[in-house]
């Protein structure tokens, strides 16, 4: 089995079968609270099916905010620590361009947008999916200030995007363990630094 978490907008937890099969998930689509609701969650969703086959566990790598994105990748990380088994990272936007191709029968290019807030909002280009069925990314992720995002797609379909399915998020991460590839890296993508900075020494006061 997989287990996926994701933070990124919400808070999503899923598992699914190694085929891709959901076996259960559970949600809360407050862009806040993460820290409130994961543990919760986690326990809903691992008390339908169990936990003692999880081999892989995907973290949903953003783009989103910092501290949401943090409690979401440490809570995925913290337990595949404690049963000794691989995080697969994944953008989570690859989780919402699988649901508009899958569920939605998206064709040709499109864009995911989520909300960045500060009146920004991330935008990635998408279009099909490749030969190993992971959502081909055919322009990175940016911030575009929201009033400029249909300028910046030029004609391209957008497709706002508020929830995101943590089972989607575990199947592209499935997709990709079966093709050897890795689709990020260990660092979030938050786009913008916090807003919460290191202070700097403090001045001497001269006798």
């Amino acid at each position: 089995m997989i287990l996926a978490v994701d933070t990124s907008l919400g808070t999503a937890v899923a598992l699914i079968d190694d085929d891709g099969t959901r076996l259960s998930d559970a949600s809360a689509a407050d862009p806040l609270g993460h820290a409130e609701v994961i543990g919760e969650l986690l326990v809903r969703a691992i008390g339908e099916t169990g936990s003692g086959s999880i081999d892989h566990v995907v973290a949903g790598m953003g783009p989103g905010p910092f501290t949401g994105l943090r409690i979401g990748i440490a809570t995925a990380r913290t337990f595949a620590m404690g049963r000794g088994i691989p995080v697969v990272p994944v953008p989570s936007h690859f989780a919402a361009a699988l649901t508009a191709i899958d569920r939605d029968a998206v064709t040709g290019p499109f864009a995911i947008v989520t909300d960045a807030r500060r009146r920004e909002v991330a935008v990635t280009v998408f279009e099909g999916t490749d030969a190993d069925g992971i959502p081909n990314m055919v322009a990175d992720t940016v911030l575009v200030a929201r009033v400029d995002a249909d300028e910046h797609l030029d004609g391209i379909r957008r497709i706002e995007v508020e929830t995101l399915s943590a089972v989607d998020l575990a199947r592209v991460g499935a997709r990709a363990v079966a093709a050897g590839r890795t689709l990020a890296g260990a660092e979030p993508l938050y786009l913008r630094q916090p807003d919460v900075t290191v202070p700097g020494a403090p001045k001497k006061v001269g006798r």
